[in-house]
């Protein structure tokens, strides 16, 4: 029987830190595989399906940074970085190209097991698209989003202005019509791997996106609060493939 547990590769160029922490992770219920460089790392990956990678940012040859960016731009595998309390440079960089949470050496195991767990909940929440959609335009009751220009048009052809954060939630909305989604997984397809993002911050990207698409953001016809679940774009969708 295959074993259902989340499966952790822990990439560090230090045995005792790569050995000692799958020995922990293996203890408190997960699967762990350790890789001393990304080579090994990227072999392990072809070898087992990963759930998430706990990734050491220095490391000779390619380091954890390359190898981070190559995770994010070629798969869904979420990432978490370890990183010494001096390389606060690359730990902003991880973030920024989409590690999805960091810690700092010398770590307690307990909390990066925290983190881990709460990445993959967040990560196991968010809904996929259900036929994902390769399209450059969406239309909604007389909108265009043209996501190529990352430009919105009103039913009169006029430019709205969109911040990259409306424009993510919009885009979010718009490939997942009348789905509920929570404010984690609203995170999570936007900018949830921003170190400064939380979940209120979504509220306020919600209130400002209605603000420009609604006629009236205090009584929404597009973006619905639904109550105890969190927010549902209720407009048909369509996209240039239809």
């Amino acid at each position: 029987m295959t074993d259902p547990s989340p499966h952790i590769l822990v990439v560090d160029d230090n045995r005792d830190i790569r050995e000692t922490l799958a020995r922990y992770l293996v203890k408190n219920g997960l699967r762990a595989t350790t890789a001393e460089s990304a080579a090994h790392a990227r072999k392990a990956m072809k070898a087992a399906v990963i759930d998430l990678v706990v990734l050491d940012i220095m490391m000779p040859g390619e380091d954890g940074l390359s190898l981070c960016r190559h995770l994010v731009e070629t798969g869904s595998t979420p990432v978490i970085l370890l990183t010494a309390m001096a390389e606060e440079t690359d730990r902003v960089i991880g973030l920024e190209i989409g590690a999805d949470d960091y810690v700092t050496k010398p770590f307690n195991p307990r909390e990066l097991l925290a983190r881990i767990k709460a990445v993959l909940r967040r990560t196991n929440a968010t809904p996929k698209d259900r036929d994902p959609v390769e399209t450059d335009e969406f239309r909604f009751d007389g909108w265009r989003l043209d996501v190529t220009k990352r430009e919105l048009f009103d039913p009169e052809g006029v430019r709205v202005d969109l911040s990259s954060g409306e424009f993510q939630l919009l885009c979010a909305f718009l490939k997942r019509p009348n789905m509920v989604l929570n404010r984690d997984q609203l995170l999570d397809l936007t900018s949830g791997r921003s170190t400064n993002m939380f979940d209120r911050s979504i509220d306020n990207q919600v209130s400002r996106l209605r603000r420009k698409i609604e006629k009236d953001p205090k009584t929404p016809d597009f973006v619905k609060t639904v109550w105890g679940g969190g927010y549902m774009f209720a407009a048909k969708v369509e996209d240039d493939t239809k």
